[in-house]
């Protein structure tokens, strides 16, 4: 039985200008819809595409076009496996760069703050319940999930502690992905990136 957890390609995205800590929810909308870019797709990508039998995609844009970027038009839509949500106050000011307010808003996140959002625990939850999902479609057949930094984390997480053998942390870069593998011969774990 395998799992492969694989993060989207790079967002199409404009990351230049400074924006309020208000402004950030316009900011996440038009990151949820994104597309990836289509070039530079690594080919270690497009093998492990290749070789599962089921593709499952988080409903956002930038989820699905990365499994048509690596050839597949063939994937199931699931809202289970969305990214864990960014919280933002309602602040006029400061203003910083989109990046830096999410960074700051993500590691407030992990320390409590959910203003808005599902909290870490609810989050864990979630990814339990996706962990078990995807090891009961891979006792069927090999499967990839194109999904995201922080909720491929969380289940990773989850499937080793149900007894999968694999990377103990994702890394979270674009494209990066790692390999889950449960058998009855004292399984193996692969890691690619």
């Amino acid at each position: 039985m395998q799992i492969t957890l694989m993060r989207h390609g790079k967002p199409v995205l404009d990351r230049t200008g400074w924006i309020s800590p208000r402004e950030m929810a316009g900011w996440i909308t038009r990151y949820d819809t994104s597309e990836v870019e289509q070039h530079g797709v690594p080919a270690p990508c497009v093998d492990a595409a290749r070789t599962a039998m089921v593709v499952i995609v988080s409903t956002a844009s930038r989820a699905a076009s990365s499994a048509h970027a690596l050839g597949r038009d063939d994937f199931l839509v699931d809202a289970l496996f969305c990214e864990a949500q960014l919280p933002f106050p309602n602040w006029r000011f400061p203003y910083l760069p989109a990046q830096a307010w999410a960074l700051l808003f993500r590691i407030g996140w992990l320390f409590g703050y959910a203003r808005g959002t599902e909290s870490v625990h609810e989050c864990r939850q979630r990814a339990r319940q996706a962990a078990l999902r995807l090891a009961a479609l891979a006792a069927q057949q090999p499967i990839l999930l194109m999904g995201h930094g922080v909720m491929n984390e969380l289940i990773a997480k989850e499937l080793l502690t149900m007894g999968w053998q694999g990377p103990p942390k994702t890394t979270g870069r674009y494209w990066d992905f790692s390999q889950y593998q449960k058998c009855g011969d004292g399984p193996v774990y692969t890691s690619d990136m």
